[in-house]
C-alpha cells in the first residue's frame, strides 16, 4: 500500500501511475461481444495458431485484460483490409480508442512463388476453393520460403489513440482476440491480412470466374416483371393446408440446421451467440409452424 493508503498501479488509459482505486471502461454499448465465454480463443486450428503466435511474442499480462475487453464487447467497429485492421475501442474516457494494426504483406512475386507450391498439391487448392484450410498448408508456406501468420514481433505494427505508452496496449490485444473469432468463421481473412483476397486468391489457383459476355453477343430475354401481388396470403404463399400434399411433415430433429451449415455472423454483437440464439428461436417457431401448417392454430394466434 501506498503512503495515501490506496494501492499503486500503473493506468493504462492515463499513461501514468496512480494512487486511487483502478479506472474501469465505460460500458460500450453494441459493442462486438467475443463468442468465447471462457478458456482459450479460437476453435479451427488456424484460429488457435494465430493465437499462439500473438502469445508467442511475450507481449505480457496486456493480453489477459485485451481477453476481458473482447469478451465484454469494448470493441465497437473492427474493419479488415488487405494488409491492415482497423478498429475502436471504448476505454475509460468517453471517445473510443483508434486501433490500427498492419501485418506484414506478401509481394505479388511471392503470391506467385506460393500459387506454384501450392499447386503441387491437388488437395491444397480443392480444400482452398471449398473454402477450407489445408491443415498443412504452412508445410507450402516454408517449400516457397514463406510464413502464413506472421514470424516475428517486428511482422506486426501496431498503434491506439490510447496515452499507455505500452504497445501493445490491451485494446489493441482485444481487436487480436476478435481476429481469432473471426478467422474461425472466414479462414481467407488470413489471405488477406497478408495481402491476398479471396478472389484474387482463387483466380490465381486457376480457377478464374467465368468471363462477361462479349459486347454483341446474343443472350436469352428476360422474362418479364410480375407484380408483387398485395394480398398478405398470396404474398407469402399461403392457402388451405388440405390441399398440400408434402408428405410425411415433422417437426427437424436438430434446430437451426441451416443457419448453422452458414456458420457465425461476422462480428456478432449480441449477448448471446448467434447460433445459440438461432437455434432458440428455431425450436420455438417449429411447433408453432407445424400447429398452422396442420390446421390447428391460425397464422394470427401462431404470431402473437
Amino acid at each position: 500500500m501506498s503512503r495515501w493508503g490506496r494501492r499503486r498501479y500503473y493506468d493504462d488509459d492515463w499513461g501514468y501511475y496512480r494512487h486511487f482505486a483502478p479506472s474501469r471502461p465505460r460500458e460500450a454499448k453494441g459493442g462486438i461481444k467475443a463468442q468465447t465465454k471462457r478458456g482459450g480463443f479460437g476453435q479451427s486450428w488456424w484460429a488457435i495458431r494465430w493465437i499462439a503466435v500473438l502469445e508467442s511474442f511475450d507481449i505480457g499480462a496486456r493480453l489477459g485484460r485485451g481477453r476481458s475487453y473482447a469478451r465484454s464487447g469494448q470493441v465497437t467497429h473492427l474493419e479488415v483490409g488487405e494488409g491492415t485492421v482497423t478498429a475502436r475501442v471504448q476505454g475509460s474516457r468517453p471517445k473510443p480508442y483508434d486501433v490500427v494494426i498492419k501485418v506484414a504483406t506478401l509481394s505479388a512475386a511471392n503470391w506467385k512463388k506460393l500459387a506454384e507450391s501450392l499447386g503441387k498439391e491437388a488437395l491444397f487448392a480443392a480444400k482452398l476453393l471449398a473454402g477450407e484450410m489445408p491443415e498443412n498448408i504452412e508445410d507450402a508456406f516454408k517449400t516457397a520460403g514463406l510464413s502464413l501468420f506472421p514470424g516475428k514481433s517486428k511482422d506486426l505494427v501496431t498503434d491506439c489513440s490510447c496515452p499507455d505508452w505500452s504497445n501493445p496496449c490491451k485494446h489493441i490485444a482485444a481487436v487480436y482476440y476478435l481476429l481469432g473469432e473471426e478467422f474461425d468463421r472466414d479462414p481467407f481473412l488470413i489471405f488477406k491480412l497478408r495481402g491476398m483476397t479471396r478472389e484474387k486468391l482463387v483466380a490465381l489457383l486457376g480457377a478464374k470466374p467465368p468471363a462477361p459476355p462479349k459486347p454483341g453477343a446474343a443472350s436469352e430475354p428476360a422474362p418479364p416483371a410480375e407484380p408483387l401481388p398485395a394480398e398478405p396470403g398470396t404474398f407469402w404463399g399461403a392457402g388451405d393446408a388440405g390441399e398440400m400434399t408434402l408428405g410425411e411433415v415433422r417437426i427437424p430433429p436438430a434446430a437451426a440446421a441451416l443457419p448453422r451449415r452458414l456458420g457465425n455472423f461476422p462480428f456478432w454483437r449480441g449477448a448471446e451467440g448467434f447460433l445459440d440464439a438461432m437455434e432458440g428461436i428455431y425450436a420455438a417457431a417449429s411447433p408453432a409452424g407445424l400447429a398452422v401448417l396442420l390446421g390447428e392454430r391460425k397464422n394470427e394466434e401462431a404470431g402473437a
